[in-house]
């Protein structure tokens, strides 16, 4: 990863000059060529997790530019972009031009986007985090990883048995709902904190999170730490909870347990180098890890593993930060380049080998370095990528004079999320998102290019991309504004709970989402997605992971839950 100066957006890009299309069968062959590539979906969220290819990262151009200098850092990898598939792909090569424009080199684009790599055989999977996901399904029969049912588990609490109930999902997560009584404690922080927990070692520790993955890896953290209690797997965590009649708890004022003392963290740093070794994970001197960050034909990601507050307080310049549990919950989130390299550090030598060993185990070429973040390494820091020119933005005291004059009212254009308009926004406002601002803003005018546009978004980013959108469009009268100033200046404001409808809220996925709302129906779902994910996988998505090859084989047979 070598430092590449910044190369500015020009004011009007022809997008569809630059990037060669590729067919499904080559990139087939591209993901299976073991070279570095980033396979991204440009669409939005909601349309992103209805459909896409096994290995495809979520880059939606809503804020592209953003997201793809910290999911593609390397400006010469070999990337393709891929969208519904409509009008010639025309969101897909706008892509590609904005990214030759930061300097991206090597970029093309799948013909026929999503549905073309359908109709070439391939399978298109709903959801999100998804190699993760896979993983943790097949994790469990590799490892026969053991796991109690709600049920079994609240009888044993209302019979006072003892047990220690962790919850390994984030602190965030866990105050939204969680199991009575469970104490949170990320996947990622388990190996070091879980000897202040547990009195002795007869003592039974279960491990939930709010479905089936993040239950799976933490209960097997464990065993792999040798930990000598027994360690069960919560089978289908909050979510089956619920299934099974039972209720939540609902705004924990539980925090992290403390850290452990000096005896308790020589042992755990003891368990963590053990654990790693057996797995093979690679312990680079400074000097190998420096050739790897330095070396300009690969992509290498740094990431520090350690809590918010740890990171907050000071780390090694040029890293980045991800909790250790949530990197190997949701790696697509992280991690945009197939086979690049990746360092994981910390200050305790307790965290990141864990991490690292189960990146490993992914199917991430993931190691360790010698003395961690105290290192002395020099990690490229890469300067953001260049925004668009800035568009005026309006505070409240011109909001009320533009609103008071009402000689010539702008078109009002919503950029916020769906949800967010849904419940309140000005009234009158139409609800857009980049892909499509500039037809939403034709119809908002009138077809009228010389009619001023205000739009509302929740920063100024999200402000600057849409416009330069729009200026591309024709629009040169153009300002934005925060939905509070918008408020504080005594516009109107209206709900509209219907609308943008779901089927334009391209923002959303309702499949992930309404699970986490009390619809048990939409959890039920959820659940026997997870179970189903293996089925549908081919051997070459399932061989990119380092886990016995029988498990692949069992887990085909697992059967769904019980409704």
């Amino acid at each position: 990863m070598s430092l590449t100066a910044e190369i500015p957006i020009p004011a009007r890009a022809a997008p569809s000059a630059f990037a060669p299309a590729i067919s499904a069968a080559t990139l087939h062959q591209w993901l299976l060529d073991g070279r570095e590539l980033a396979l991204l979906d440009v669409r939005e969220h909601g349309q992103y997790g209805e459909g896409h290819p096994f290995f495809a990262v979520h880059a939606a151009y809503s804020r592209l530019e953003t997201e793809v200098a910290r999911l593609v850092p390397c400006r010469a990898t070999r990337t393709v972009l891929f969208d519904g598939g409509d009008t010639d792909s025309a969101l897909a090569r706008k892509a590609a031009g904005r990214l030759v424009a930061l300097g991206y080199d090597d970029v093309s684009v799948l013909a026929g986007g999503a549905p073309a790599w359908s109709r070439a055989g391939h399978t298109l999977f709903k959801g999100v985090n998804l190699p993760s996901k896979t993983f943790g399904e097949l994790a469990e029969h590799a490892f026969e990883v053991p796991h109690i049912d709600a049920h079994t588990l609240a009888a044993r609490q209302r019979a006072g048995e003892p047990l220690v109930l962790l919850d390994g999902r984030t602190l965030e997560e866990h105050r939204r709902m969680t199991l009575p009584g469970a104490i949170p404690v990320p996947n990622g922080e388990l190996a070091l904190r879980w000897r202040t927990l547990v009195p002795d070692p007869a003592t039974p520790i279960v491990v939930h999170c709010a479905g089936r993955t993040r239950s799976i890896v933490g209960a097997q953290i464990l065993r792999d730490l040798g930990v000598p209690n027994p360690v069960l797997a919560l089978e289908n965590g909050t979510q089956g909870w619920a299934l099974a009649g039972l209720e939540l708890e609902r705004g924990s004022a539980r925090t992290l347990p403390p850290a452990p003392n000096a005896a308790q963290r020589r042992a755990a740093r003891d368990d963590a180098a053990a654990a790693a070794q057996r797995a093979g994970v690679p312990v680079l001197s400074a000097a190998e890890a420096q050739a790897w960050l330095d070396d300009g034909t690969r992509t290498t990601f740094v990431f520090d593993v350690r809590t918010a507050e740890e990171f907050a307080a000071g780390g090694l310049q040029g890293t980045r930060h991800a909790p250790g549990g949530q990197l190997l919950q949701a790696t697509d989130l992280q991690i945009g380049v197939r086979h690049a390299r990746v360092l994981v550090l910390d200050d305790d030598g307790v965290r990141a080998p864990v991490v690292a060993l189960w990146l490993r185990r992914l199917g991430f070429d993931a190691a360790l370095v010698e003395d961690g973040l105290a290192g002395e390494l020099r990690v490229p820091v890469r300067a953001p990528a260049r925004l668009p020119p800035a568009v005026a933005e309006l505070d409240a005291a011109e909001l009320a004079t533009l609103r008071e004059d009402g000689a010539d009212p702008p078109a009002v254009v919503d950029l916020r999320p769906s949800r967010t308009y849904r419940a309140r926004h000005a009234r009158g406002a139409t609800w857009s998102i980049r892909p499509r601002v500039a037809a939403d803003a034709l119809a908002a005018t009138g077809g009228n290019l010389q009619h001023p546009v205000l739009l509302i978004a929740a920063d100024e980013t999200i402000a600057r991309l849409a416009a330069q959108d729009l200026r591309e469009a024709g629009w040169q009268q153009l300002s934005w504004a925060r939905a509070e100033a918008v408020e504080s200046a005594g516009w109107a404001q209206q709900a509209t709970p219907a609308s943008p409808p779901d089927a334009e809220a391209i923002d959303y996925l309702l499949f992930v989402h309404d699970r986490h709302d009390g619809n048990l129906d939409a959890a039920r779902r959820y659940l026997d997605w997870e179970l189903g994910l293996i089925a549908q996988c081919a051997p070459d998505e399932l061989a990119s992971f380092r886990l016995p090859a029988a498990a692949h084989e069992s887990a085909h047979q697992k059967p769904h839950i019980d409704s």
